[in-house]
């Protein structure tokens, strides 16, 4: 087998992270190639991120709208299923990834088609569609970027073929009667809510006591209630025994004996890594396993330090900015630059688009406690502050800081409203900087403005606990 070494560093997918280290390593002076065997541009791109947004929008400016007194009778209420799959299919460049090729090649990195897997010490197998092999070495390293895809739990009649994960609900053409959801995370709320609006009589079914289990409690009761006064039906603390097809149709049964109808079945209970055929056992990891990696990227245990690991497939945080954000720690460090990743596992950005928006950042309450911190908390609702009432009516939600007591800095933050995820970067930057309370206290929000609220949560706190700014 002869043996291609044109590269100095060979990226397996070509995904966010995989295009953006490619990217920074080949602006570092390194030879880059990146293999994709599907569409270079990712889950993100295509089956997820944004296509799941572009269904999302229409209900959401339509309750914008119907919010405003004024504008309200504007609304005939209906949403034009047929515009909105076609900007659906936009924004996910109609699944032709010329565009992120041609990307690739501008910034002057080279696109390998086909199935990368490890082979040895920088060694890369590429097989391409008619089976053909061919053997890389990279001088100087190699980069997992796989991502993840989606999980199914052990539930009989989850595995039937006709069963939905993110991919069918993000590109289906036809709105299903009835939409059974499975898993109340961040897939399971958006991609409910979405068809929801389309007209599918959806439920959904999670298994903790309240949706979107990694957030704050009141966040997800927060959301459960808008979606049921919606018309989502919602059952938390609920257990899905078995799923069975009956045709076209399929029943699931819960733990106390409810049954569920459904025209489709949408599974979105989380996510796995896609490293079960990326040769893995060669570097003494275990196939289908999250690469475990220190702050460089650099996967733990191999010697030699050539073998990186960025975005899902590590398992650090499993969103498409914090893959970036590796890929350019990684990058960096591949270049020879001192560089060390850890805002993706303090100060992770977190926002779910649903109607309203769940923002959060950083830890919640309860990690900070079991982190060690001597955590005070200050609470505050969005629809108090004036910008929210300007905005039209009903905008608002529970909000929340955690701040660590000790140093009188932000750790935390929580934003429940319509809108809210604009919000997120403020906090972002006040928990990476570790701003004090003192100096945030002269940060002045404009008037009015939903970033009001800044100013209500320090007011609460000095309050609450006699600060004195």
């Amino acid at each position: 087998m002869i043996t291609n070494t044109d590269y100095d560093v060979l990226v397996i997918g070509a995904g966010p992270a995989g295009e953006n280290v490619a990217d920074i390593a080949q602006r570092g002076g390194l030879r880059t190639a990146v293999i994709e065997r599907e569409l270079v541009g990712g889950e993100c791109s295509y089956w997820a991120c944004m296509p799941s947004k572009a269904l999302l929008r229409p209900g959401e400016a339509l309750r914008a709208l119907e919010r405003v007194p004024g504008a309200r009778a504007a609304s005939t209420g209906d949403i034009d299923l047929g515009a909105a799959l076609r900007r659906r299919d936009s924004l996910a460049a109609r699944w032709d990834d010329s565009g992120q090729v041609g990307w690739l090649e501008s910034v002057g990195v080279d696109l390998i088609r086909g199935h990368g897997r490890l082979a040895g010490v920088r060694l890369v197998d590429v097989e391409d569609a008619d089976g053909a092999v061919t053997r890389y070495e990279a001088g100087h390293a190699v980069v997992i970027a796989t991502g993840t895809g989606a999980a199914i739990p052990p539930v009989p009649g989850l595995s039937e073929s006709g069963i939905w994960n993110n991919r069918q609900a993000t590109t289906a053409d036809e709105v299903p009667g009835r939409l059974l959801v499975v898993g109340g995370g961040v897939v399971g709320v958006e991609l409910g809510q979405a068809w929801h609006d389309f007209g599918a009589h959806v439920t959904i079914v999670e298994m903790m006591p309240t949706l979107l289990p990694r957030e704050e409690p009141f966040a997800g009761r927060a959301l459960a209630a808008a979606l049921e006064q919606r018309g989502i039906v919602v059952h938390t603390d609920a257990e899905l025994r078995s799923v069975d097809k009956n045709g076209n149709a399929f029943t699931g049964t819960l733990a106390d004996g409810t049954t569920l109808e459904a025209d489709e079945v949408l599974v979105a209970v989380g996510r796995r890594p896609l490293t079960g055929d990326v040769g893995l056992e060669h570097v003494g990891f275990e196939p289908g396993s999250y690469i475990e990696v220190d702050d460089h990227l650099l996967a733990t245990g191999v010697e030699g330090d050539w073998l990186y690991a960025v975005g899902d497939a590590n398992g650090r945080a499993l969103l498409t900015h914090t893959g970036k954000y590796q890929a350019r720690i990684a990058g960096a460090h591949l270049s020879g630059r001192p560089s060390r990743a850890w805002s993706d596992v303090t100060a992770t950005p977190r926002v779910v688009f649903t109607d309203p928006h769940v923002a959060a950042v950083g830890y919640t309450e309860q990690a900070a406690r079991a982190a060690g911190l001597d955590v005070h908390t200050i609470r505050y609702d969005l629809g108090h502050v004036a910008g929210a009432a300007a905005l039209g009516q009903g905008v608002g939600g529970p909000s929340q800081l955690v701040i660590d007591a000790r140093r009188q800095v932000i750790v935390g933050a929580t934003f429940v409203g319509p809108g809210a995820g604009e919000l997120l970067h403020a906090a972002t930057i006040a928990i990476v900087g570790e701003v004090p309370l003192s100096v945030l206290w002269h940060a002045t929000p404009a008037f009015p403005t939903l970033s009001e609220i800044w100013l209500r949560f320090l007011e609460a706190y000095r309050d609450e606990h006699g600060a004195v700014f």
